[in-house]
């Protein structure tokens, strides 16, 4: 059920990061990295599953999003995922 905004200390404007903000000009990232960078984290850090589900829901639409600026490497194994990148 929606709330008052009265109820909340604070309401800061939604940013999010932009690629160039984000992402190393020379590396490509997992989306699960990618997921760790946008909450502040470092790309490697232990997260549990159910965080880092969460975490995914919002790295794919900033991926969606920002698909202009991305570029894409399909897995180097079929066990691994797929990359993005800053296009140059």
């Amino acid at each position: 059920m929606p709330v008052p905004k009265s109820e909340f200390d604070s309401l800061p404007p939604c940013d999010f990061y932009t690629p160039a903000e984000l992402l190393e000009t020379d590396r490509m990232y997992t989306v699960y990295e990618i997921a760790r960078l946008l909450q502040g984290l470092e790309p490697d850090a232990d997260i549990d599953r159910e965080t880092e589900d969460i975490l995914l829901d919002w790295a794919i639409p900033w991926v969606m999003t920002n698909a202009d600026d991305l570029v894409v490497a399909e897995p180097r194994d079929e066990d691994e995922p797929g990359y993005y990148g800053l296009k140059e």
